[in-house]
């Protein structure tokens, strides 16, 4: 599990994202994901098909993953 604590009340998860190839992808891919309650930050990296997600408390995968499938890209899991 890649989730841990960066700062007191944060916590940041890196997800596998298949399907992700140019910055219009990295910007579908983080603007749904910005819309998730608690989320702070969203940076997505096509080449390595990751996303980095720092949010106030642990997600639920599957509301990342409906996020993700809303984008158009297939949630793998957790790097």
């Amino acid at each position: 599990m890649t989730a841990h604590t960066d700062t007191p009340g944060s916590v940041t998860t890196v997800y596998k994202v298949s399907g992700m190839s140019c910055g219009h992808c990295e910007g579908a891919v983080s603007g749904e994901l910005t819309e998730l309650p608690g989320v702070t930050s969203v940076k997505a990296v096509a080449t390595a098909g990751e996303v980095t997600v720092v949010s106030t408390t642990a997600l639920d995968e599957e509301a990342v993953r409906a996020a993700v499938d809303e984008a158009g890209f297939e949630l793998v899991g957790r790097a």
